[in-house]
């Protein structure tokens, strides 16, 4: 069985990465979409809350599980069984950090392939942080994510915004 492994911290899910997933899946057996922590970043949402999200947007597709983990993405890849690990590319500037990643991936464990999509040219613009960016301004986001996220993170937006007392 070919597993693949796709990782990301999905603030919040984006039509761009709904695009890799459901492209990446035909590839492989069993993808596995890791929700990962980030220590550089601050999300809008919790773990659970981005695993909940993708799930639930994941749900019709067959072959794909919804995993969160808060390890080396190798060590994650290993411990799964995976043979490839599916990233998106939108353009040059990911292509510069992930060219980097996959050196560091490759010298600990050259075992599993780095598998690169190219991002749907209508969708290339679309980044999570630019999302919550045009959310934070009350732009509208809804044609970057899928709508019960664009609902969520509009949300989200208001919650930040309203004083505790």
């Amino acid at each position: 069985m070919r597993i693949g492994v796709y990782p990301g911290t999905f603030d919040p899910l984006t039509l761009g990465h709904m695009d890799i997933i459901r492209r990446g899946a035909r590839l492989v057996d069993r993808l596995v979409i890791g929700v990962a922590t980030n220590p550089s970043k601050s999300p809008m949402f919790t773990l659970a809350e981005r695993k909940a999200q993708v799930g639930r947007e994941v749900a019709d597709l067959p072959g794909v599980e919804v995993v969160e983990f808060d390890e080396l993405l190798m060590s994650f890849a290993e411990r799964l069984g995976a043979t490839v690990i599916v990233r998106g590319l939108r353009g040059a500037g990911d292509f510069e950090y992930e060219f980097q990643m996959t050196g560091m991936n490759r010298a600990l464990n050259d075992d599993i392939e780095q598998l690169f999509l190219m991002a749907d040219v209508a969708l290339q613009p679309i980044a999570s942080k630019l999302v919550k960016e045009i959310a934070l301004y009350d732009g509208d986001i809804r044609k970057f994510v899928p709508p019960r996220i664009a609902d969520e993170v509009v949300a989200r937006v208001v919650e930040m915004r309203t004083p505790r007392g």
